[in-house]
């Protein structure tokens, strides 16, 4: 047979191995054909020499945030660049309703469309989107969007109760744009467990797919230790921010989260960013109190690389916060004894002339996110070779484990049969993280400095080659991904 396109000399990393194999890699209409050593390349119509770089899966980066400062079509087109750069090809973002995104309360039924055009033929990688109920009406919806628009993943932001975005807050109706009469409450979230259980049956073949990710903070205890550590002054910065929302705020939320997933039988939970050892050990106590209960935890590359002192300045302010060097430590012994699910960048565009307040050095005045996709794969790489991580664990971590979780069956390995998204990575190539080489429109990074030994030269989606040579190419030719994909595969 003849292959559209042929990678010769791969070092492929694959999950369910610990090193990469030397093979070429044989795509024909968008897939992958066969891997195997010495492939025929008669009639190939492409041939790229990967000169023994390492070969991963294409990133599979399972938390992304497009549209949240800026409109979603421009960061479509921007972020999804900044995905190819760092090997990321197929990201999924968190979107709801309310201030910020598509700035629009309502059903999703009238929503989502508009999010759908938003982003149609604008980005550069494939892209699907995880929803959250904010009200009941959105509860009411899950059924269709699950059928529908192949929406199987949905989303409780736990401290939108009574803490703002960025900080204290007392505004939440207008904020989330829901109707009076309703709250956004524990209450509301054990009724959205109960809906996305409920669709759980109706649809008992994407039952293991459906599945719903909680961002774990408290926010009585986040309101009441951002008064305290404003009041005493003593802190700044990041240490500032990190004391307003401890640790315990996580803990505590994931406990609570967790109990709620027992109440209302719902299985399929994912437990998003964790940050610290105080969340990690809930996490872990609440896997052992519930094992009927199939947690997933994640952990972002932001979290793993730096910390509240090595963070360059208050552009690092994010939720939850950057951690103590003991967190990032302790991070990093659950990564090593896999105890994590998957490693995303929590990518959130936020220009400087909206990231910093008046002045600009106060973290409070501050909005919360930053862009990383672009360093996803460089990071995972580099502190693999530093820690002693396998290589097939990066790809599981960054690309099998979430395609499984979240219904991208035909992503996630280069294997015969699925999606030929793959990344090529000279692993000796150290390189300084400077925010002005990176493709997202954002001009800072918390990285800025940072020394990394792995590069992304060269990114494949569905077989086209979108990053060569650490260049974006051609027009942009992402495409949304109803999931499950390749159903009846």
């Amino acid at each position: 047979m003849s292959f559209d396109l042929i990678v010769t000399n791969a070092a492929v990393v694959h999950h369910s191995a610990p090193e990469p194999t030397i093979a070429d890699i044989g795509v024909i209409g968008g897939r992958v054909a066969e891997v195997a050593p010495g492939l025929d390349r008669t009639g190939a119509g492409k041939i790229v020499d990967a000169g023994g770089r390492l070969a991963f899966p294409g990133l599979v980066d399972a938390h992304q945030h497009w549209g949240i400062y800026n409109p979603l079509s421009v960061d479509a087109e921007k972020e999804s660049r900044a995905c190819a750069q760092g090997g990321v090809t197929t990201a999924l973002n968190y979107m709801r309703t309310g201030q910020y995104y598509m700035n629009s309360g309502g059903s999703y039924e009238e929503v989502f469309p508009q999010v759908l055009k938003a982003v149609e033929s604008r980005s550069h990688v494939d892209y699907t989107f995880h929803l959250a109920p904010m009200m009941g009406e959105h509860i009411r919806e899950i059924p269709r969007l699950v059928e529908e628009h192949g929406v199987t993943s949905f989303k409780i932001f736990m401290f939108y109760g009574s803490h703002g975005l960025h900080g204290r807050s007392s505004d939440q109706n207008s904020f989330l744009m829901i109707p009076e009469g309703e709250r956004y409450d524990l209450a509301h979230f054990e009724f959205v467990m109960r809906g996305v259980q409920e669709a759980r049956r109706r649809f008992p073949d994407l039952a293991d797919e459906i599945s719903l990710s909680l961002h774990c903070e408290t926010a009585e205890i986040m309101t009441a230790y951002t008064r305290m550590v404003e009041e005493e002054g003593e802190l700044s910065g990041l240490e500032a921010y990190s004391a307003s929302r401890p640790p315990h705020s996580e803990g505590l939320a994931v406990t609570i989260a967790s109990y709620l997933a027992h109440e209302t039988e719902l299985p399929t939970i994912n437990l998003l960013h964790l940050t610290s050892a105080k969340a990690m050990e809930a996490a872990m106590t609440m896997a052992r109190a519930f094992p009927h209960i199939d947690f997933r935890r994640e952990v972002t590359v932001g979290h793993l690389l730096a910390d509240y002192t090595t963070a360059s300045g208050v552009g690092g302010k994010v939720n939850p916060p950057l951690r103590s060097r003991d967190d990032v430590e302790a991070l990093w012994g659950h990564v090593l004894r896999g105890e994590v699910d998957w490693v995303v960048s929590d990518h959130a565009c936020c220009r400087e002339e909206d990231k910093f307040g008046d002045p600009a050095e106060d973290v409070f005045l501050a909005k919360s996110g930053f862009g990383g996709a672009e360093y996803l794969l460089p990071g995972m790489v580099t502190e693999a070779s530093r820690r002693g991580l396998p290589l097939g664990e990066v790809a599981r971590l960054t690309s099998w484990n979430p395609a499984q979780r979240f219904g991208l069956r035909t992503k996630g390995a280069i294997e015969a049969g699925f999606d030929a998204d793959f990344t090529l990575v000279d692993p000796e190539r150290t390189w300084t993280v400077r925010a002005e080489d990176s493709e997202s429109a954002q001009e800072y990074t918390p990285f800025e400095g940072f020394e990394l030994n792995a590069a992304v030269t060269d990114t494949f989606l569905r077989g086209r080659h979108v990053l060569v040579d650490g260049v974006v190419t051609g027009e942009p030719g992402g495409e949304y991904q109803a999931r499950p994909t390749g159903r009846g595969r």
